[in-house]
């Protein structure tokens, strides 16, 4: 046994996987004149790819390397997460449907962000001057307050 197949979160993303591969056998069934086939390959490619990923990082031996695949396959999970979401929004799934994906996919983020802090501790750790962080509510845009609309509906400078 190759010490990857150890690790809960690879159980727990196998077991998305073969979720994820019924759930596009169903979904080749649904009547829909919406184009299927991009959704279900990138769901397809991202439900394998975390597992790659996680047994790729789980082989490296240096911490930092580790942590590196391990958040590639987060970022895959999330990207699974987003297909599911987008199945709805196309009217092609329902959230009834797509729930039990969602509620592993949630466990595998949890395990696998926990893995990346411990092999990288500075990954997620937000560093002083980086102004590309922050959250939609905090981000002003400048231009904001340069321009009120007149009682005619145009735009004008102050």
């Amino acid at each position: 046994m190759f010490d990857h197949e150890k690790l809960d979160v690879y159980q727990l993303e196998l077991k998305f996987l073969a979720w994820a591969t019924e759930f596009l056998v169903e979904l080749i069934d649904v009547p829909s004149r919406v184009n299927k086939r991009e959704l279900s390959d990138q769901l397809d490619r991202a439900s394998l790819s975390a597992v790659l990923n996680t047994a790729e990082g789980n082989g490296r031996r240096q911490g930092k390397q580790r942590a590196k695949f391990f958040d590639d396959a987060r970022g895959s999970v999330f990207e699974c997460a987003a297909c599911l979401d987008a199945s709805v929004a196309k009217k092609l799934s329902s959230v009834e449907r797509i729930q039990p994906g969602k509620d592993l996919l949630e466990r595998i983020v949890a395990i696998l962000s926990k893995l990346v802090e411990r092999f990288d501790p500075d990954m997620y750790r937000v560093r002083e001057g980086d102004d590309t962080v922050g959250d939609a509510e905090t981000i002003e845009d400048e231009d904001d307050d340069e321009y009120e609309d007149d009682r005619s509906g145009r735009e004008s400078h102050l």
